[in-house]
């Protein structure tokens, strides 16, 4: 049988009632998809690299409530609505948070994100 904890923290951006920002079990954390908008859930200015601070930012504060940290996470999925045009400059912002030995990665392009948002990013991490 697994533990299972359900991460919620104040200092990130609030999640809809309908999922966590994160889960822990057995010594891994599974953190919901953050798209780059501010704690009132409007997106933040400065395109996809804006959101991708953003985002990456809010995940930081997700894993720090979960006991981990971003030098911890195993796997990133990325999600953009323009992949073509948006892809460097996105990966222009992520490797300024992932420098040294960057995690496992999927980036994807998608029809449509929330609220409008041009990136989402989600997260498996060692506690």
């Amino acid at each position: 049988m697994s533990d299972r904890k359900v991460i919620f923290t104040g200092e990130a951006n609030p999640p809809l009632p309908v999922y966590s920002q994160a889960i822990v079990s057995n010594g891994t954390v599974y953190a919901s998809g953050n798209i780059g908008c501010d704690r009132e859930l409007k997106l933040v200015e400065g395109g996809v690299q804006g959101q991708t601070r953003a985002a990456l930012k809010n995940l930081a504060i997700v894993l720090k409530a979960s006991g981990s940290g971003l030098e911890h996470i195993l796997k990133v999925n990325i999600y953009l609505t323009d992949l073509p045009k948006d892809f460097a400059a996105m990966n222009e912002v992520y490797t300024e948070f992932f420098q040294d030995k960057p995690p496992a990665r999927t980036c994807i392009g998608v029809a449509a994100l929330p609220l409008g948002a041009e990136v989402e990013i989600e997260c498996v991490a060692a506690v």
